[in-house]
């Protein structure tokens, strides 16, 4: 018999993500803050939780994927939190992206229950955790990492245990640098692209198989073209993450200069009310400065 399993936060990747649990025959029982967001899990399947305590209570192991560290804490440690439900021995995977440090300080919490903590970021934007495709890198221990496996391939392909607690926060900010790094050198190329008069989808075509292909450039690249701004993950959520990379690295005292100015361009796209588009918006920044946009329509589809 499957263990039984809750989840918390039914957003862009949290649904995907829980739909897959039930396609794998975990029993599961489901909580967001907007209530409306469980009813196509219900209608799948899915129990709907009154509380993180209450889905902690009906549950074996409990997932939360939301947006920033006061989520985490609130939905973990707050009023009708996971831990005032969860039974000792139950084992709570945090898979959003939030300090590193938090993380550590919310695992010695549960500890205290009786109850076990992996900090399990996760990356492959909406499309991964529909598809089940998510790369997921884990912090914590090894008896619980090869006790949730089960459950992290219902929901990724690449999964990989990296460290104790914190060290997969860690890693997932290490993602979120290369991330918006492939983010801002896909948008300049487009812009030089667009103004050296080619065909920019042969262009995309002819660089995205070699040594300058990436993910982001694959599966935002056409987006960009057919001025496409739907979420994979949003510039508000995008900028939080790098705000966290930024606040980890003076910590450390590592200079990340790169990383800093594209947090400077996100931040003039949120002021701009642009939050909530696809962090491959970041073009938009960039059009500024240059005076033109990036097109891609049909029309440059038929040249060349």
């Amino acid at each position: 018999m499957p263990e039984k399993v809750g989840f918390i936060g039914l957003g862009i990747m949290g649904q995907g993500m829980a739909r897959n649990l039930l396609k794998a025959g975990f029993p599961l029982t489901v909580w967001n803050r907007t209530a409306s967001k469980m009813e196509p899990l219900v209608a799948e399947g899915a129990q709907a939780g009154a509380s993180p305590a209450d889905v902690a209570a009906r549950s074996d192991i409990i997932i939360t994927c939301v947006s920033d560290t006061p989520d985490v804490e609130a939905v973990i440690l707050g009023e009708n939190g996971i831990i005032h439900g969860a039974r000792p021995g139950s084992l709570v995977i945090d898979c959003s992206t939030i300090s590193p440090i938090a993380t550590r300080r919310i695992a010695e919490a549960l500890a205290g229950k009786g109850v076990s903590m992996l900090d399990a970021p996760i990356s492959g934007g909406s499309e991964g955790a529909a598809q089940g495709t998510l790369s997921i890198m884990v912090g914590g221990e090894a008896a619980d990492f090869n006790r949730a496996l089960p459950v992290f391939q219902a929901m990724g392909k690449k999964i990989t245990h990296v460290g104790p607690n914190g060290a997969g926060q860690t890693v997932k900010l290490v993602n979120q640098i290369l991330v918006v790094g492939h983010a801002l050198a896909m948008s300049e190329a487009l812009l030089f692209a667009q103004a050296g008069g080619v065909n920019l989808h042969k262009a995309l075509e002819a660089v995205s198989a070699g040594a300058a292909g990436s993910w982001m450039l694959s599966n935002r690249g056409p987006q960009i073209l057919a001025r496409d701004w739907r979420p994979g993950f949003t510039i508000d959520l995008q900028l939080k993450d790098i705000r966290l990379v930024l606040d980890a690295a003076d910590k450390l005292g590592v200079p990340l200069p790169g990383t800093g100015l594209i947090f400077q361009f996100y931040r003039t796209l949120q002021a701009q009310n642009l939050g909530g588009e696809g962090n491959h918006a970041l073009i938009k920044a960039l059009e500024h400065l240059a005076g033109f946009e990036v097109t891609g329509g049909l029309e440059d589809r038929e040249t060349g």
